[in-house]
């Protein structure tokens, strides 16, 4: 894992480094909507950077942009320092880029391990992998269980369980684990705690500070502005399309927040 620095506040000294995933003035317009308007954002080591705004402010246009769910009409982006043209979100993933939707992409019919390996299914060594296509179901078992214990994730004893058997804060658990599994540099979370629970909600903040904690950063998309100020080291606003600026829980409140992303106050 990547090695971090903390403040003693335990926000990580992001001048001092360089970013792991960088935009520089990214545009994208729908016909005569503009969804991003020359937004730039910078990802540190070990961080949690959360996005933020109203309805229509660019936040989906600009994650899309982020995990190649979109292409941008202009702008720039570096992974590692490294510039980037994503086409599709399998590129993302292949630099170490993963996503978790809101609607959680599993599939509530197959067990947790099946779902931790769904599309990169592992195959049995030999002939039996090779010409029969046979899968790896107890080395893929044996892996799932050694990641979710890496993870911390006490939930979910039983990799065997089908997900349809799961409550909302597990089946969130299995697609943040999947993840941070296969996603080397950057897990990226939208709306994580929108249909749990306050119990749920609270093991998977827990889980995004124990990915921070392991050098991993995070890039939440949130409306609940209490989650948003209890995880997040940097905030980045959203308004009509353009980055009305980045904040943080400890330079301002959360009433502040929403006036920013509301217009009522300017940084």
């Amino acid at each position: 894992m990547i090695d971090t620095q903390h403040s003693s506040s335990g926000t990580l000294v992001a001048e001092s480094r360089k970013p792991i995933l960088q935009a520089k003035n990214l545009v994208k317009t729908f016909g005569k909507v503009v969804g991003l308007d020359g937004v730039s954002l910078e990802l540190y080591p070990g961080e949690v950077l959360a996005i933020i705004g109203d309805n229509g402010a660019g936040k989906s246009t600009l994650i899309k942009c982020l995990t190649g769910a979109e292409i941008p009409d202009s702008g720039e982006l570096h992974v590692s320092g490294q510039s980037v043209s994503f086409k599709g979100p399998q590129d993302a993933r292949t630099h170490g880029i993963e996503t978790v939707y809101q609607n959680l992409a599993v599939s509530p019919a197959l067990d947790v391990a099946s779902n931790l390996f769904l599309g990169r299914e592992e195959r049995v060594p030999g002939p039996l992998g090779s010409l029969f296509r046979m899968l790896d179901t107890k080395g893929m078992r044996q892996k799932a269980k050694a990641e979710l214990h890496r993870l911390g994730i006490s939930t979910l004893q039983d990799v065997t369980v089908p997900v349809e058997n799961l409550s909302g804060g597990q089946r969130q658990a299995v697609a943040v684990a999947r993840a941070a599994a296969f996603g080397s540099k950057v897990v990226v979370l939208d709306e994580p705690t929108a249909a749990l629970g306050v119990r749920e909600s609270n093991q998977v903040l827990q889980l995004v500070r124990d990915l921070r904690d392991r050098g991993l950063p995070v890039i939440l998309i949130s409306h609940n502005m209490p989650h948003v100020f209890d995880v997040a080291d940097r905030i980045h606003v959203q308004r009509l399309g353009k980055c009305a600026g980045t904040i943080t829980p400890q330079s301002h409140s959360m009433t502040d927040a929403v006036a920013i992303m509301t217009g009522a106050a300017t940084l």
